[in-house]
């Protein structure tokens, strides 16, 4: 139906997530509409991440070198050890303005049904970095899903086997702002409730 580059085109954009045919070929026939200058700046932008963005050598957040910018700043708080699934969990995080201490990116979260195992998770290296010394507090900031929860659950036993002196939280869970109880699902809900304080 299409040139075979168009095609090309159009089956590399569909293998990205979120994408299906339609809007591969819609992308495709904007990029072949848009001027050779931004395609080839799209093409080079691609080209460039591949080639100089890596892994952090200590908290396995996307870097350029071998210290992402987090554990490179020497203001954050090394003794705190924020713990998320992924590199982009991070950027919200980052957002509230509220964490000043320091990450450890896993690479997912265990899910034994698609084959994800605690090795094949960044967590031997969160314990070396935890068992080296001065971490007073984990903070788990895996998602509320079942392979989150299982995840946090994981490390927390880990932990405290390992380091029983070091303080392991769980980001809190519940209601969002501006929202309202007759809309919230039993399970938010209830982890309002159980997670509730004083004021």
């Amino acid at each position: 139906m299409f040139a075979p580059p168009i095609q090309r085109l159009v089956t590399e954009l569909g293998k990205l997530p979120g994408v299906g045919a339609r809007t591969a070929q819609r992308l495709a026939f904007h990029i072949l509409r848009a001027q050779p200058e931004d395609a080839n700046a799209l093409a080079d932008a691609i080209r460039e991440v591949k080639e100089k963005i890596g892994f952090c050598e200590i908290c396995f957040n996307l870097a350029e070198g071998a210290r992402c910018m987090i554990c490179a700043d020497e203001r954050r708080d090394p003794s705190v050890i924020c713990v998320v699934e992924e590199a982009g969990d991070v950027i919200p995080i980052e957002r509230t303005h509220e964490f000043r201490g320091r990450y450890h990116v896993l690479g997912g979260a265990l899910s034994p049904i698609d084959g994800v195992d605690p090795e094949d998770l960044k967590l031997g290296e969160l314990y070396a970095r935890v068992a080296s010394g001065g971490v007073i507090e984990v903070v788990l900031a895996t998602n509320p899903t079942t392979t989150g929860e299982a995840t946090a659950l994981h490390i927390a036993t880990a932990l405290r086997e390992r380091a029983p002196d070091v303080t392991v939280t769980r980001l809190a869970s519940g209601l969002p702002i501006g929202s309202d109880l007759e809309y919230a699902d039993e399970v938010t809900l209830g982890r309002a409730l159980s997670g509730r304080r004083a004021l």
